[in-house]
């Protein structure tokens, strides 16, 4: 099942937007999700790699200790695939409608 994301077209004359429906192309879902997945294992690495000086730092520096850190930045700061493919549509949507 194709992703689709619904975003409002003004229409001149009318106080209400159209709701137009913007829909990825397969090659363009998987493309998506895999600079998702690029983009979440370097912010993982990241996390791991920051938590671990975080955790020195403040004398936490136990395995358990630095795995809930490097969690909680990850889930802080990653995005979800749907997220990208929104975006994606979106950029779709706009574009087709300059």
């Amino acid at each position: 099942m194709a992703f689709s994301k619904t975003f409002p077209k003004n229409v001149p004359g009318s106080n209400y937007p159209v709701w137009e429906e913007v829909f990825l192309t397969p090659e363009e879902e998987l493309d998506v999700e895999e600079e998702s997945r690029k983009n979440n294992f370097r912010l993982l690495d990241d996390s791991l790699r920051e938590a671990k000086a975080l955790a020195i730092k403040h004398s936490l520096n136990t395995e358990e200790n630095i795995t809930r850190l490097a969690i909680a930045l990850f889930e802080k700061r990653a995005s979800h695939v749907v997220f990208w493919k929104e975006s994606k549509a979106k950029e779709k949507f706009e574009e087709k409608n300059k």
